[in-house]
């Protein structure tokens, strides 16, 4: 374990050391303030004491960030060759992914940390489902580690940043968007198996203040699948 926390420290410092940790905290803040107390569907518009506008809207923002946070997390180790130095340290391939992982999820806790605010805000407004609240938050964290996980795993497979981005853009627009799309369009078991891969169902439930444990398994299991399938890759560079 203090392994994994030496490499999450290393990263998290890069993180800041780069401004990108700056970048993403303001922009993130600045989204989801704007739209959850200036525009459209806002605190105000709704007319009630409720976060869900700002849930909506950090569902989406947080979908575009993190692959943002993530393609460099590998892929500029793999363009800079320094994956092969880091592979040489007595580290484990888990500890390393790990370690990754865990910066980029400190992140992002740290950005919705500092969004409490609009909660007490909307508290000292009316009367307020506290259970709702606590649950949005859980759901975007889970909503992000699962994200992270997939980031990761394109990262680790290219040495263009870029290229880690769009992949993991590509690949979160099936749970994001296509999956549920899908649902609504076929009947059956099929149909009840894209509803089940769809992130939004999960998200909403739990965001509901529904803690479930079929939307725990299932973004457990994505996390679980994207660092598993991030280990093998980084395992066969370290064989090579």
């Amino acid at each position: 374990m203090k392994k994994i926390w030496t490499i999450s420290k290393r990263e998290l410092q890069s993180f800041f050391d780069s401004l990108m940790a700056y970048v993403m905290i303001i922009l993130f803040l600045g989204f989801s303030g704007f739209f959850t107390w200036l525009y459209g569907s806002d605190v105000f518009f709704v007319q009630q004491a409720s976060l869900q506008s700002f849930f909506g809207i950090a569902y989406w923002t947080l979908f575009f960030f993190i692959p943002a946070l993530t393609m460099r997390q590998f892929a500029e180790e793999n363009r800079s060759g320094t994956i092969e130095l880091l592979l040489t340290k007595p580290i484990s391939d888990w500890q390393l992914v790990l370690g990754k992982f865990m910066a980029t999820l400190i992140l992002i806790i740290i950005a919705l940390a500092l969004t409490i605010p609009y909660y007490i805000s909307v508290a000292n407004l009316g009367p307020i489902d506290h259970g709702a609240v606590w649950s949005g938050y859980l759901g975007l964290i889970f909503m992000s580690a699962a994200y992270i996980s997939i980031g990761i795993f394109t990262s680790s497979i290219s040495n263009n940043q870029i290229v880690g981005y769009l992949l993991a853009l590509f690949i979160g627009i099936f749970f994001q968007i296509i999956f549920g799309i899908l649902s609504g369009s076929v009947g059956g078991f099929l149909g009840k198996l894209l509803d089940y891969l769809s992130v939004s169902t999960h998200f909403e439930s739990i965001s509901r203040g529904v803690i479930d444990s079929k939307d725990i398994i299932f973004f457990l299991s994505i996390i679980f699948l994207g660092l598993l399938l991030t280990e093998v890759n980084i395992r066969k560079r370290r064989i090579t």
